[in-house]
């Protein structure tokens, strides 16, 4: 499921290539084509990113809500005389040269500026909006007896944080993750609300997620790259078995909140409350 960085990065393509301009609307699918008949010959105003949910506002007070889930995809390809794969585009976007073609989403509606209110409302705060609140979310961690692996992955507590997010900035804060959220220091709590801002603000910059110390990069210590779909270089997501950068322990891992969690455990001890991270 793509994490809240490339939400944004989305969001800002789309209004970058389609703000402010009238635009056609299709479904060839047909799931979204009542709606789409609304929208077609309409301007599109701008698009925005809450966590994981990606709005799309046109004129009128209409707003396409979508959630790309876990197979959804937005691609931007050149418009010709062929749609590809029809059976699977749920919606197109186009102007007279290009396109933004939706597939397979969690869901993609129409929804009306009340409705567009209480998406964001219920969200979590989130480290990629201006002026988000995280007092918000220490509320919630601050009362809750459920592990801090997980409230990073609830998105009413933490919008956009994902499983690589959560496993990389507890590995980078030394946080037991099966510790109690309640647990957790407040001024941990401020440090890793700071490293998730500057994490997933440079994934958005750079269009990958890369949570390594400079001392621990490939360059410096002499090993060989990751390769990985994700890109970027990273502790503990998806090295299970493999010898941490910092210590040499292998790597960790279980299921936790329905998602592989990677940690380590020499660096992350059961019970560990974990260190301020200096940015």
């Amino acid at each position: 499921m793509p994490e809240g960085h490339v939400i944004h990065r989305l969001s800002s393509a789309i209004t970058a290539r389609f703000g402010h301009r009238e635009v056609q609307v299709a479904s060839p699918q047909g799931r979204f084509a009542a709606a789409s008949a609304l929208l077609n010959g309409t301007e599109l105003v701008s698009a925005d990113a809450v966590g994981k949910h990606l709005l799309i506002d046109f004129e009128g007070g209409r707003t396409v809500w979508i959630h790309l889930g876990l197979i959804g995809k937005l691609w931007f390809v050149p418009v010709d005389g062929v749609v590809p794969h029809p059976a699977t585009l749920r919606m197109r976007i186009a102007d007279p040269t290009q396109a933004a073609d939706l597939r397979g989403p969690q869901w993609c509606r129409l929804i009306d500026p009340a409705e567009r209110d209480a998406v964001v409302a219920s969200a979590g705060p989130d480290p990629l909006r201006p002026g988000a609140d995280p007092e918000r979310a220490w509320k919630k961690v601050h009362a809750s007896g459920r592990p801090i692996g997980v409230l990073l992955m609830d998105q009413k507590v933490f919008a956009g944080v994902g499983n690589i997010f959560r496993a990389e900035v507890l590995f980078r804060h030394g946080i037991d993750p099966l510790l109690p959220a309640k647990k957790l220091p407040r001024d941990i709590f401020d440090s890793v609300w700071a490293d998730l801002v500057v994490l997933m603000a440079y994934a958005v910059k750079a269009g990958k997620i890369d949570t390594v110390a400079p001392a621990h990069m490939p360059e410096a210590m002499g090993r060989p790259p990751r390769v990985d779909a994700h890109g970027g270089e990273v502790y503990v997501y998806r090295r299970l078995g493999e010898p941490c950068w910092v210590c040499g322990t292998p790597v960790a891992g279980a299921a936790l909140a329905g998602r592989n969690l990677y940690w380590c455990p020499s660096c992350q001890p059961a019970g560990s409350v974990g260190h301020e991270v200096e940015l």
